[in-house]
């Protein structure tokens, strides 16, 4: 390598080392040994080895302070989720800065900008459906800077993550349907770069396999905006030819499932009799239409409250286990309303 360009993780291999024991090292962290931060620091030295300035920036005094990026704060779920997170933060002591990048990538990587220009002791993360590229995530990650991220798991090693178990959420879904007599279920899948998207449409396989009903690829319709619009449009081409009709929906989400509702009445059918729904997440407004909506719940205050739990023990550990890549799964519930209960 050439001088001046050895980075965190160039030291730690060459010491057969983590890269967190390097940078705690250099930090001077009293959980470090004498001789192991002598180690790094001569071979820092030799190296010629000079932070960056995301590196400068993030080594400060505590600010009691920590950053939450999600992609919408009127998103039901992450509203529940928020609530969480502050209900842990302040009772620790800690401020919360909301940042919201409204599936947008480039206002994500500014609000990542912002964390870093104002000391922010962690960040709690949910990704924009547009993140392909976590690279913005993964220079905070490589100057050890704690970092959960929740709901949305990236395609990153060694990261921290708090999700819901959104397979077997959809398998229940899909299997409750089944149960209900619908045997020709579409399913409107979600952004397909979000593990969540891809977990809930294997859930879906899996209870049609389970029950030797046919997987007829079409059915398997690309969603991503999860929109009312883009749902009814999709359901009404789907459920305008009598001779080919679904007569189900599984929704990624439950806006999507509405638009589906939607279609099917604007079509003439009855809901759950001719047609039944299930959606995703159990969004207020989901009891409230006509039919009332099934739902699978997701459990958005633990899930703050459990992410808020481990990016503290992030920043307030010395201990390197707090920073063990690691995934810790909630289970969800099935909430069952009218719009897909055909038997008593």
């Amino acid at each position: 390598m050439k001088l001046g360009q050895a980075t965190i993780k160039d030291i730690a291999k060459a010491l057969n080392i983590s890269s967190s024991t390097v940078s705690r090292a250099l930090k001077d962290y009293p959980g470090i040994s004498k001789e192991t931060k002598e180690k790094v620091k001569a071979l820092a030295k030799k190296l010629n080895y000079r932070p960056n300035a995301v590196a400068l920036s993030l080594r400060k005094s505590k600010s009691s302070t920590i950053g939450v990026i999600i992609p919408e704060v009127v998103h039901f779920f992450f509203s529940t989720v928020i609530s969480g997170i502050e209900e842990v933060a302040y009772a620790n002591g800690y401020n919360v800065i909301l940042l919201q990048t409204n599936e947008n990538i480039a206002r994500e990587i500014a609000a990542v900008d912002t964390i870093i220009s104002n000391q922010v002791d962690g960040l709690l993360v949910s990704f924009s459906k547009e993140t392909a590229n976590f690279d913005h995530f993964k220079k905070l990650m490589d100057y050890h800077y704690p970092i959960v991220f929740f709901d949305r798991i990236p395609n990153l090693k060694d990261t921290v993550n708090v999700s819901v178990d959104d397979q077997t959420g959809a398998y229940r879904a899909v299997k409750h349907l089944i149960e209900q007599g619908y045997t020709r279920i579409v399913h409107l899948a979600g952004p397909e770069n979000l593990k969540i998207s891809i977990d809930r449409k294997e859930g879906y396989i899996k209870a049609l396999k389970e029950a030797n009903i046919p997987i007829r690829e079409e059915w398997i319709i690309p969603c991503p905006k999860g929109t009312p619009d883009e749902s009814e449009t999709i359901c009404k081409a789907l459920l305008s030819d009598p001779s080919n009709r679904p007569d189900a929906v599984f929704a990624s989400n439950d806006i999507a499932a509405a638009g589906a509702m939607q279609a099917a009445k604007s079509l003439g059918l009855k809901l759950p009799e001719d047609f039944g729904a299930v959606g995703f997440s159990d969004w207020q407004f989901s009891s409230m239409i006509a039919p009332p909506l099934s739902s699978v719940s997701q459990p958005g205050f633990k899930m703050g409250e459990k992410a808020a739990q481990l990016l503290l023990e992030m920043i307030d550990s010395e201990s390197e286990e707090a920073f063990r890549s690691r995934t810790e799964m909630l289970e969800t519930g099935l909430v069952i309303r009218e719009s897909s209960l055909r038997k008593g």
